[in-house]
């Protein structure tokens, strides 16, 4: 693992060079560019930047109306607020009427920190992978925010991207492929396979580490792609192992653990392990002391793994 950036960063140097490439980018935002880094386009590209404020339920109504007109919004806030305040908008105007809107929710999960449950993105990937029409993406680092976001851009239809505040470990390099839809191995391991999304995938790593000094070697996939989901792998490794762990910084509910049951269930049926937040609330604290008080960080995944495998 390299240096550690937030994976907002990513978003936002994209941001620029899609407002080099294309002059129908247009990027919105609720009175937290700063946060979210699209006040890095506002100030290069002022004209197409448009801040309305505390008001998501309206900034999705107007990022629909720009793609009528053939414009691509990128409508950007905390994933909390989008997700939950605007999610009306975002399923009867966007999504029913498969409009080219790109839907981006950053601070997700609990790493957010300091802010506390209420700004805590925790249920924002199960609100949008279940809308018809709607693509939902979640990368691990800015490198793979940056491709994601480019891609995006060329993709047709309304799309959710979910990002991070904190700063974290950069586990992609910039030659490595990105396909939305595709998952990613990014280590190979004969007993068990390891499935996550998101920012989480710096501590599956450093879970794999402690594991493989334990003589225990993981395969980690990184399933950056919620929605179309890459059923093909899922398959793939729950017939190698029969049982499949999966890690993410969301609730059990409606997340990627929920999306690949629903795979396995129809297609091959395996034991799932599902290491993310029981059904309650974030709280307000120190990103890493949060992620091992939820049993999310690289130690307490380990130990979570290595229970599992002993069960019969």
């Amino acid at each position: 693992m390299n240096e550690n950036l937030p994976i907002r960063d990513g978003y936002g140097k994209a941001l620029i060079q899609l407002g080099k490439n294309n002059p129908n980018i247009i990027v919105m935002d609720g009175d937290l560019s700063t946060s979210t880094r699209t006040n890095w386009f506002a100030e290069k590209f002022q004209d197409r930047f448009i801040d309305v404020g505390i008001a998501e339920q309206n900034m999705i109504a107007i990022a629909a109306g720009l793609s009528l007109e053939g414009k691509i919004p990128f409508a950007t806030t905390y994933g909390t607020f989008v997700c939950g305040r605007a999610f009306d908008q975002i399923r009867n105007t966007v999504c029913y009427s498969k409009l080219n809107v790109k839907i981006v929710g950053s601070h997700g999960g609990i790493s957010v920190g300091a802010d506390g449950g209420s700004h805590q993105a925790l249920e924002d990937i199960a609100l949008m992978r279940i809308l018809p029409n709607m693509t939902v993406v979640v990368p691990c680092d800015h490198i793979q925010a940056y491709k994601a976001t480019m891609q995006l851009a060329k993709l047709k239809g309304p799309a959710y991207l979910r990002l991070a505040r904190e700063a974290t470990a950069t586990i992609t390099k910039r030659e490595d492929d990105f396909i939305i839809g595709k998952a990613d191995i990014l280590v190979e391991g004969k007993d068990c396979a390891i499935f996550f999304a998101g920012t989480i995938g710096a501590e599956v790593i450093k879970a794999a580490k402690i594991l493989r000094a334990k003589k225990i070697e993981s395969t980690v996939i990184n399933m950056h792609t919620i929605k179309p989901i890459d059923k093909e792998i899922i398959i793939k490794y729950a017939k190698k192992f029969g049982k499949m762990i999966i890690v993410e910084e969301h609730l059990k509910a409606g997340g990627l653990g929920s999306a690949i049951s629903e795979v396995l269930a129809e297609k091959y049926p395996a034991k799932v392990k599902n290491i993310a937040i029981d059904d309650r609330f974030g709280e307000s604290g120190q990103p890493d002391v949060l992620l091992d008080a939820f049993g999310l960080s690289g130690e307490r995944i380990c130990e979570q793994v290595e229970r599992f495998l002993l069960e019969e």
